[in-house]
């Protein structure tokens, strides 16, 4: 039986869309304000700062005794036990780049995880939905992970840390998963990528180091429309990141494990 959908969803929707809709109008008048973060290829941009503005705003109007996890610096402990995680704009540097692939990412999580998503891809006017046992949604199609069977025929999403050495290590990774697989995808936006694993449109997505507002929607997007998704370790400063189509999960995830294995000690 499909759960209902929560009340919490249409807000979340709501609010990646507004955000979405600011995003393309920073992005059309030229973007400004752009800073770096953690290293010099991490950047951040006003485009950035307003969008998470916007949604906090929104989120703490309707539901002030929730916490609240952002990308760029807004958080609060809350008191209700449930936390929203934010992400803005992932995908930071295709926007700046005048590229595709930048979207707006939406979690509420309890004690038991997410609970619901929404990721907002504006340029396509695609919104992603899914909520703990009501499947998942691409605007009002419901979604399922692809039905692809053989490792050798997955096409697999997959990102790199801003760290050059993490980079590296992450290089050499990839580079022992390749030959076994049909090819590799790297869109510069994760939480795409996992909402592209649970359309269909990739048959995985593999990366280490994400943070939680990167992740916490597209992986429940992947979860509801079928795809295998591994328990992300929090605990971990660098954690890994895998969700796959079912027919080649056992054997990607075995493979990923192996390639790491492979790659050396990585970087802390």
């Amino acid at each position: 039986m499909t759960a209902p959908a929560p009340a919490e969803l249409d807000l979340a929707v709501k609010l990646a869309v507004d955000a979405g809709d600011l995003l393309l109008r920073h992005r059309r008048d030229g973007t400004r304000g752009v800073d770096t973060k953690t290293t010099g290829t991490d950047m951040v941009s006003d485009a950035d700062r307003a969008a998470e503005a916007l949604i906090v705003e929104g989120l703490a109007a309707d539901f002030p005794e929730d916490g609240l996890l952002g990308e760029e610096g807004s958080a609060s402990r809350g008191t209700s036990g449930r936390t929203w995680v934010v992400d803005p704009l992932d995908g930071t540097t295709n926007f700046l780049y005048g590229q595709d692939g930048f979207c707006v990412s939406i979690a509420l999580e309890d004690e038991a995880g997410a609970m619901l998503g929404c990721v907002h891809d504006p340029l396509r006017a695609e919104t992603f939905t899914a909520w703990r046992g009501g499947g998942s949604w691409m605007n009002d199609r419901r979604l399922s992970a692809s039905s692809t069977a053989s490792l050798a025929e997955a096409l697999v999403g997959t990102g790199f840390s801003y760290r050059s050495d993490q980079r590296e290590w992450q290089a050499r990774v990839v580079g022992r998963l390749l030959p076994r697989i049909r090819d590799v995808r790297r869109r510069g936006a994760a939480a795409l990528d996992l909402c592209w694993v649970g359309a269909g449109r990739l048959d995985a997505h593999v990366e280490r180091g994400l943070a939680p507002w990167d992740h916490a929607a597209g992986l429940l997007v992947a979860a509801e429309a079928g795809a295998e998704v591994r328990p992300v370790d929090r605990s971990d400063p660098w954690p890994l990141v895998v969700a796959a189509a079912p027919g080649v999960a056992e054997a990607l995830f075995a493979e990923v494990d192996g390639a790491e294995a492979e790659a050396g000690g990585r970087p802390t």
